[in-house]
Order: structure tokens, then sequence, then C-alpha cells
């Protein structure tokens, strides 16, 4: 990273795409340029449905951007939901090039470049290497081992891979919109230096990403990236349960979660009245108690903890879950829902309480957050996006399709 890199992050959501344009200040920190957003409905539950609408949206983000900062956009980077994601734990041992000089940043990025040589199973592919720790030869463990005196060093990692169908699909549409892809980050692992306070970055934590149609899920053990996946339930899971069982419209049932969203019935103070406007079974408004309202809420979250329960009973990493940490704009507005968490997954729950959450609006947090993932990459060759001062040139540029392995080729 140098000052005046400037990072595209691009997130695709289910009922939006944002994208968040940063640039690397004299003071090593990301400044926001340009943060845009467009409606979209071309990902439903975690599935790409309409590939031409989300290529439209994401085109729309990307003019907006460069109409704001007179910049022309040629690639950005771009999240991946957990389901798609496969991690693969790997290390090597390194001799160093010449030991009486040190540890240099070449013997290190050859390192990470042979860590990723391993036997990649049919239909995945590479999207990144995060390296989770570097030992010297006399067993101690350093952040950034370069000038060190030391024969050897190995390198622990985590070698990230993703489905290729998915991966193809991405690639077509930023090609159609005209752009190159950087690199394809997870959802949880980008959200994590954003999300997690200090004390939670060094814990064993869940992070749970509950957005409005599909809920993410990275558990991390340390710095270790051990586990992701994606549950096809989210926020408008619970709209939709409102305004099916009270028979409202849509927008209504919207309204009346945000007004009275509480996770439990047992923390209900007032039993209060509510009229039903758009109701179908009357001719008349229709009242009903806000614990009716209530329970349909209950019901839907404590299915959406069950579920994510199960998952991490089956692939046998609960135990070694510390604490769980929501964000998401599908949960967080809904009062008690970590209490909820807590019941049904035994385990301490909490809203994110990271220091930079609150000055970065919900909309665009997770293409924030990828945007502060790539600047804050050790050892990496380059991270900044292809940029050109060039605004007059065409926006749908042909350009090759690819990703590029990430930062070490």
């Amino acid at each position: 990273m140098a000052i005046g890199d400037i990072i595209v992050g691009v997130d695709i959501g289910t009922t939006k795409i944002a994208t968040v344009v940063g640039e690397v200040n004299n003071f090593g920190q990301i400044e926001i340029i340009s943060n845009t957003s467009y409606k979209c409905s071309g990902l439903k539950k975690g599935k790409i449905i309409n590939e031409d609408e989300i290529t439209l949206s994401l085109a729309k983000t990307i003019k907006d951007a460069e109409d704001e900062t007179n910049l022309k956009i040629n690639s950005a980077y771009v999240t991946i939901p957990g389901k798609y994601v496969t991690i693969v734990q790997n290390s090597i041992t390194k001799d160093v090039k010449d030991k009486y000089s040190g540890i240099s940043l070449r013997d290190v990025q050859n390192a990470i470049i042979q860590v990723k040589d391993i036997e990649i199973p049919d239909g995945k592919t590479l999207i990144d290497i995060v390296v989770d720790k570097i030992t010297l030869d006399n067993g101690t463990v350093v952040a950034d081992p370069v000038g060190n005196l030391s024969s050897s060093f190995r390198v622990d990692a985590q070698v990230i891979l993703a489905e290729k169908d998915y991966v193809r699909q991405l690639t077509s549409i930023f090609k159609k919109a005209g752009l190159e892809i950087d690199g394809i980050v997870p959802i949880t692992l980008s959200e994590r230096n954003l999300i997690l306070d200090n004390n939670e970055m060094h814990d064993n934590i869940m992070l749970l990403d509950i957005g409005a149609g599909n809920t993410d899920i990275g558990v991390f053990e340390g710095n270790s990236f051990i586990y992701t996946n994606s549950i096809p339930v989210g926020g408008d899971n619970i709209t939709n349960d409102i305004a099916v069982v009270l028979n409202i419209s849509e927008e209504e049932a919207d309204k009346l979660k945000r007004q009275y969203g509480l996770a439990l019935r047992s923390f209900i103070d007032n039993d209060n009245d509510i009229i039903l406007n758009t109701c179908k079974d009357t001719s008349k408004n229709k009242i009903i108690k806000s614990s009716e309202l209530i329970e349909i809420i209950e019901a839907r979250i404590e299915e959406i903890f069950s579920i994510i329960n199960k998952d991490i009973t089956n692939q046998g990493i609960k135990s070694k879950i510390n604490n769980v940490i929501l964000t998401g704009q599908g949960i967080i507005n809904i009062n008690k829902s970590d209490v909820a968490g807590k019941i049904t997954l035994n385990i301490p729950v909490k809203i994110s309480t990271g220091r930079l959450i609150s000055t970065i609006r919900p909309t665009f947090r997770t293409s924030y957050s990828l945007v502060r993932y790539i600047a804050s990459r050790p050892f990496a060759k380059t991270v900044s996006s292809s940029i050109d001062t060039k605004s007059d040139e065409n926006i749908l540029k042909n350009i090759i399709g690819k990703i590029k392995e990430f930062f070490y080729s």
C-alpha cells in the first residue's frame, strides 16, 4: 500500500450493490472519496439469478462513482458469500536466501507463493491467501519477519478457494460492466477488521452478518480464519412472515418490523394495540396486539439461530467459539436479538461495537470493510485498483475478464 493508492470495493447484496472508492492518505489511512449504491434484485438466497440486472446496477454505481471522483474506474475488488468458499490450512518452511543479511521481502513473497501450492479440487479455484502466522527458526512468532536474522522461517496460512462457476459468473458480470476483477474476498473475512474490536480480534469469534436475504457466517480462531458459510435467510424473511401471517402488504410489514422490532415476547413492556391498515381479512382496519407481531418476529429469529447452531455443530467447531458478534441490516434494528441468539446458541452474543462501525453508514459497511481489508494486506506487491484520469474514456471499455493471482504473481 502506498500513499495515493486508490482501492475500489464492490459488495453485491440481495437488495442492492454498494461501491466504495477509498484512497490511501498521507497517514496511511483509507479516506473515502466516493460511496454509491443502486438497487438490485439479481441475487437471491446467495445465488446469482439475473446477471444482466446485476451488470446494469454495477455499471450504475461505478458510473456514479466516476462522476463523483472524475476518475475512470477499470477494476474493482468484490465480496463473495461464504457458501461458495472453502478454507484450506497450509504451512511451509522456507530457507532464507542469505541468512547473514536477514530475511528479505522477496523471501517472504516466495514463501507465500509456495504455500498456495496445494492440490485444488475440481470445480474450485484459488482466490486468496491469508497469512496467519510467521515463525522464525528459534520459535519466535513475528508479524513482520523482514530483516530478522534467521536461517529459515515457517509460514502458516489459509488458502482460500471458491467455486469456479460462481467466479465465472462474477467475471462475466464485471466484464460486461467494463471492469476487471482485482480480487475476490469472503464477506466475513473482509468485515473482521471493521466489525470486531481490539480484544475480539484475538479471541475465538463467530461473526454473523445477517443481511436482507442471506446470513454469512465467519469463524475465527484468533487470527486464523477457520470456517465460513452462508444460509439463505435474513431480514426479508422476517418481513415476509409478518406480511403472510397478518395478511398485510410487504410495505406495512416492513414498517411494523422497524417500529416494533423486538426479538423476544418476554421483553414486552406494554402489549399495545396495533391497527393494520392494509389487512385483507376484513373491510375494516384490523386490530392486533403487539405481542402477536413480536411472536412472528421471534419465531423467525429463533429459526435463523437454530440453522446456524446446527451448521457449526455439524462442522465440529461450536466448542471453539467463545463469543458471537452480530452485524447486518437484517438484524441490528431488532432489539434483544443478541439475547435471542444466546438462548439458542448457548454462547455469549453481542451486537458489534467495533470502534469504526458507527462512522460508516450500514449500506456501505461491507464494501468499505473490503477496501480496508485490501489496504491492510501485508507483503503485497500492489493493491491499487486500475484507475485512469481520462474521464472521457468509454465506460464499457472491452477488457479481458480475469482474476489476478492474488498479488503475489
